[in-house]
């Protein structure tokens, strides 16, 4: 029962501060190259939440956690207030989301230490499509659903302002009532399961001492390398991430589909997030299959294709077509997805294939960590190209991240000495 609790409490907080932040910026007049900075810099918190582990790392997870979430459902509060203001400040909007972004930061790094207290690998393994499922409902709850009735809040109230005012409020009522949840399902963390942890012995995280798993990236002779072709191959993704909402809000005139929020609620909040998790969910399940070597051109073709069908979008615009939409966004997201397990082969190899769980620890991170500057510069060069333009560019990029990795070889390399070290294990 607390499994599918503490992931709600997770993706509430964490779907506001990286997809319904970037709507509320759009709506309060913030330029597009002014969005995706705001919308990048929301997510520094949570790429830098891993390099605090060690510190957090210590006694009471429970109560933190209880803390934590406290906090959260003051901060949603806050912002409701403050949107109800007669005058709403970006930078103030801004400042209030980046409170909120470094609280879900905080309360995922506790969340995840007592989920790992509790849980031996192998349970984990069990119960993995339980929290899979709690952490799509609660996105799509809060970036599909909460979405669509902010638009119904528009026509109500005659006002955008208090239209996402209520919101707020809304999503700080729900986190609240999934807050007393946890409070009465969450059971205190076993003893000798939580000594095993604090001593640094987890087989789900990196010990304090010992071969650290930064450590073991920044001796990796390659490490830069390997990164750059990580980079390149999530570039096109990159600059996709906040410009496909731009492109679906923007007037007809100025290139975009001219959709409502609601239309946007439901093409990304709900088909989109469901497509995403179909796909890595297949990706998951036929790197196991098939194995990851043999997954691994296929996922890295797909990963940079997303751009293609909102060139597609952009070339042969139908404002009003909600259905084509809908189909656009499911393919491109569903790409998204499953192109992601390409990049678990390069994180498994920086870190040396010694941790079972090291997806949330440093893939996340470091994922976003590569992604960040381009999703910055995204509403810049959108203004400056054009929409059309801009998909061009995007899409053009792919088959430059596919000839660097062929011609240096990143897969073999990386598929030989994972081997190699799982076998020395």
């Amino acid at each position: 029962m607390w499994i599918p609790c503490l992931c709600a409490a997770e993706e509430i907080p964490f779907a506001v501060v990286t997809y319904v932040a970037l709507l509320m910026f759009l709506q309060f007049g913030a330029s597009e190259t002014m969005a995706a900075v705001y919308g990048g810099l929301l997510f520094l918190p949570l790429l830098l939440k891993s390099f605090f582990y060690n510190w957090a790392r210590s006694t009471g997870f429970k109560w933190r956690i209880y803390v934590v979430e406290f906090l959260v459902f003051l901060c949603l509060m806050q912002v409701a207030f403050y949107l109800n203001e007669s005058v709403v400040e970006q930078w103030m909007l801004f400042v209030h989301l980046f409170v909120l972004s470094i609280l879900c930061a905080w309360h995922e790094l506790y969340s995840r230490l007592y989920y790992h207290s509790m849980l031996q690998p192998r349970e984990q393994h069990i119960f993995r499509s339980t929290k899979m499922a709690a952490s799509l409902v609660a996105l799509m709850l809060t970036y599909g659903l909460l979405i669509i009735i902010v638009g119904f809040f528009e026509v109500f109230f005659r006002s955008y302002q208090k239209a996402w005012a209520m919101e707020s409020a809304l999503v700080a009522g729900v986190f609240l009532l999934v807050c007393v949840l946890n409070v009465i399902v969450l059971r205190p963390p076993f003893r000798k399961r939580m000594c095993h942890l604090l001593q640094g012995h987890s087989e789900d995280f990196p010990c304090s001492h010992d071969g650290h798993v930064f450590g073991r990236i920044r001796r990796n002779p390659r490490v830069l390398g390997v990164l750059a072709c990580l980079f390149l191959l999530l570039l096109p993704q990159s600059l996709m991430f906040h410009v496909r909402v731009f492109f679906l809000m923007s007037p007809v005139e100025e290139g975009g589909l001219g959709c409502s929020v609601q239309e946007v609620g439901f093409a990304q909040g709900t088909i989109g997030v469901l497509a995403f998790s179909v796909g890595l969910i297949a990706g998951r399940y036929l790197s196991i299959v098939k194995g990851k070597d043999r997954l691994f051109w296929p996922a890295a073709v797909v990963l940079t294709l997303s751009p293609c069908l909102y060139m597609l979008m952009s070339l042969n615009p139908q404002p009003g077509n909600l259905f084509l939409l809908c189909c656009m966004t499911f393919f491109a997201q569903l790409f998204f997805g499953f192109g992601l397990n390409a990049c678990m082969m390069f994180i498994s190899y920086l870190s040396g294939n010694r941790y079972s769980s090291i997806v949330n620890y440093i893939h996340v991170p470091m994922v976003a960590g590569l992604m960040l500057v381009p999703i910055m510069l995204s509403g810049w060069l959108v203004t400056e190209l054009g929409y059309s333009d801009y998909f061009v560019f995007s899409t053009l990029l792919a088959p430059v991240a596919w000839i660097v990795l062929a011609i240096s070889g990143t897969k073999e390399k990386i598929s030989n000495e994972s081997v190699t070290s799982f076998l020395k294990q």
